[in-house]
């Protein structure tokens, strides 16, 4: 389990007490996010690390936590006490970006994903949870931006995240989606490229 931050709609501590008991998994964190997870789940198998810290998960994929332009809060005492991030998956079959909650910020953290590792083959990226921009620009980037982060990251394949879950912020539930079909359309880009599916949606990558 790759847990990006702790704001409690990414950090459910229910949740993982079910995939504790149903999985035994391992967790990988930034820094902190134990501190929470400890006091419910003791026995959960878990490490925790620096923005670009790496962890092998298995033979040839590892796991490395990347910066992300956010924050984390628990409550209203512990902003920013625990550390936040993405991820990018290093495998045999090429690198997956999961770029967790973000803001779009200048850019430099997803062009920095590609000088280090190389273009993703399949990136995950926000694209929801942006109305209104004065206030959420800093933390949560908009389909537009998200179109931006994968022309940045070189990415073969988006899948758009955080969005049409829960309702989060002033745009509608079901805006993200037709925001990005737009974005893309005015980048000139194929709508298959960055696909926003809905829970349950499979999707499978081509051979």
């Amino acid at each position: 389990v790759l847990l990006s931050h702790n704001h409690y709609d990414h950090l459910d501590l229910p949740t993982l007490g079910r995939l504790a008991r149903a999985h035994r998994p391992r967790l990988i964190a930034p820094l902190g996010n134990d501190a929470t997870i400890r006091r419910k789940l003791p026995d959960l198998a878990m490490a925790t690390g620096d923005w670009g810290d790496r962890f092998a998960l298995s033979a040839g994929v590892d796991a490395i936590i990347h910066p992300a332009n956010h924050w984390s809060a628990r409550s209203l005492k512990d902003r920013r006490f625990a550390l936040w991030g993405g991820f990018v998956l290093e495998t045999p079959e090429g690198v997956i970006y999961f770029a967790g909650d973000t803001g779009y910020g200048t850019g430099e953290i997803f062009r920095a994903v590609r000088r280090a590792f190389g273009p993703p083959r399949l990136a995950f990226i926000p694209i929801g949870a942006y109305e209104p921009r004065w206030f959420m620009a800093p933390q949560h980037t908009n389909p537009d931006e998200a179109v931006r982060i994968l022309e940045d990251t070189g990415a073969e394949q988006g899948l758009g995240i955080h969005w049409g879950t829960f309702r989060l912020t002033d745009e509608a539930q079901d805006a993200p989606k037709h925001a990005l079909s737009e974005a893309l359309h005015g980048a000139g880009i194929a709508q298959e490229r960055f696909l926003a599916l809905h829970p349950g949606e499979v999707w499978r990558t081509p051979s």
